[in-house]
């Protein structure tokens, strides 16, 4: 259950590779041209992490490798990290201390996808999407039926509850409520502060988290990824938009591709990645798109709860190799990792609805 994997160490181990090998080049924020560039790979993931994986993808599209094997190279880069609480091994648990995985893949050149949701045991859920979407005429599988079609297909059962999950399971357990019986005994709560068991420990770093890989080769064709552990502590079943086609990815091989995280029961009714596809095709560029998707959202809300404003981030490419991210609401600047034959870059987005 404990690991002891060292962020260093998995990134040598698994990488051979150092962070010195990146060098970083501003590219152009929303609006502007990019056509022509291809391949392209990006990820909504922007620590060290998402840096490693976009160099992993890369390397298959240099090589005149396909799309969906760089998406799931990159994707399994992340999934396998024991240090990100928001996406496989190391992903938060849900209310029982399972660590339950949703994931799609979508290949725009098919129009073919796969996808799995509430899945335990298996470090790299975008993989079993792939082997869903390539080997069966289905697109989702759940449960127990996805972990045991996993298993036929060779993919080794493994526990996902790290160490540093399981403390921040058991301290959400201690916290959730004050009458119940999790928690030091009542005249010892006010005397613990200072010699707390979690002292020193990080703040829960996740309420929900999810990565989105999308890439385009050398023949144009266009692949993604949504992969996540899910909502923290989520009612055992919980199935978020990540594994949904549409809501949490949508690719289309003639106009692009978006992927979301965040509040999944918003994208979900929203089929927000498929309307940003949409407005792409419509002509609006992946950023204009992604912030098009936003307002929707909170146009449908603004019915009900006119101050209400949920947590999406959305990031989107399209053919010619633009791209777009943006997030619902506060003052920092939204992000994405791209990488390209100049290099790794940060992307830098907007924001729907900045602070006041």
């Amino acid at each position: 259950m404990s690991s002891k994997i060292s962020r260093r160490n998995f990134f040598n181990k698994t990488m051979g590779l150092s962070a010195g090998a990146l060098f970083f080049k501003s590219i152009p924020i929303f609006g502007s041209s990019a056509k022509g560039i291809t391949p392209i790979i990006v990820t909504s993931h922007t620590n060290q992490t998402g840096q490693m994986a976009m160099e992993a993808g890369w390397r298959i599209l240099a090589d005149g490798g396909s799309a969906l094997d760089a998406i799931e190279k990159a994707a399994n880069v992340i999934e396998v990290d024991p240090e990100d609480t928001s996406v496989g091994y190391g992903g938060l648990p849900n209310e029982n201390g399972i660590v339950q995985l949703d994931s799609s893949i979508m290949d725009g050149k098919t129009y073919n996808a796969g996808a799995v949701a509430c899945l335990e045991n298996i470090k790299t859920p975008s993989s079993v999407a792939r082997v869903v979407m390539e080997r069966t005429d289905h697109v989702l599988m759940v449960g127990q039926g996805a972990l045991d079609f996993a298993r036929k297909w060779g993919f080794k059962d493994e526990d996902l509850l790290t160490e540093k999950a399981r403390k921040i399971w058991l301290r959400w357990k201690e916290n959730m409520n004050e009458n119940d019986d999790w928690g030091p005994p009542d005249h010892l709560k006010n005397l613990q502060k200072k010699e707390s068991y979690w002292e020193g420990f990080p703040e829960v770093e996740h309420h929900y988290g999810t990565t989105n890989v999308l890439a385009i080769d050398k023949n144009g064709d266009i692949a993604g990824i949504t992969t996540t552990s899910g909502l923290s502590f989520k009612i055992p079943g919980r199935v978020g938009d990540s594994p949904i086609i549409g809501a949490g990815l949508y690719v289309d091989n003639e106009v692009g591709a978006a992927g979301a995280t965040g509040r999944g029961e918003d994208v979900i009714k929203s089929l927000a990645s498929y309307y940003i596809v949409l407005r792409m095709k419509d002509g609006r560029n992946p950023q204009q798109a992604c912030e098009d998707a936003l307002h929707m959202i909170i146009d449908k809300y603004r019915k009900v709860n006119p101050d209400f404003y949920p947590g999406e981030k959305f990031v989107a490419i399209n053919k010619s190799g633009e791209t777009g991210c943006a997030t619902m609401r506060g003052n920092r600047t939204p992000a994405m990792s791209v990488r390209t034959s100049d290099g790794y870059s940060k992307y830098k987005g907007k924001v729907a609805y900045p602070d006041k």
